[in-house]
């Protein structure tokens, strides 16, 4: 991992270590944190039109970063229990994707009109 998430994931360590939380850190605790982090996120759009999701007034916008802040520290937290380099990780999707998605076809959006 980059010095960015080699720095959070030690950071990490050392919070949960100072607690005595890594007893409750188990891959399968942290993969159930992680959804319900994500869920906590997604509630912050639930009802929104398309538009609205994309001009969040400053406070949303902020309550909305600390729910992506926690989905990544939950996220950072699994794959170093797990010994997964997430850029890594990333990386080679975004590379299976591009083989699997061709910028032919990309299906845009068009006026069918």
């Amino acid at each position: 991992m980059t010095n960015a998430f080699t720095e959070l994931a030690e950071r990490l360590q050392e919070f949960a270590r100072a607690r005595d939380w890594e007893q409750f850190h188990a891959p399968k605790n942290l993969a159930s944190a992680l959804s319900v982090e994500a869920g906590e996120l997604l509630e912050h759009f639930m009802w929104l039109t398309e538009e609205q999701s994309r001009s969040l007034a400053a406070d949303k916008r902020e309550e909305v970063a600390m729910e992506m802040a926690d989905v990544l520290l939950y996220l950072v937290q699994l794959a170093t229990n797990l010994g997964i380099d997430l850029q890594h990780a990333a990386r080679k999707k975004i590379e299976i994707n591009e083989l699997r998605f061709p910028v032919e076809g990309n299906g845009r959006k068009h006026d069918e009109s």
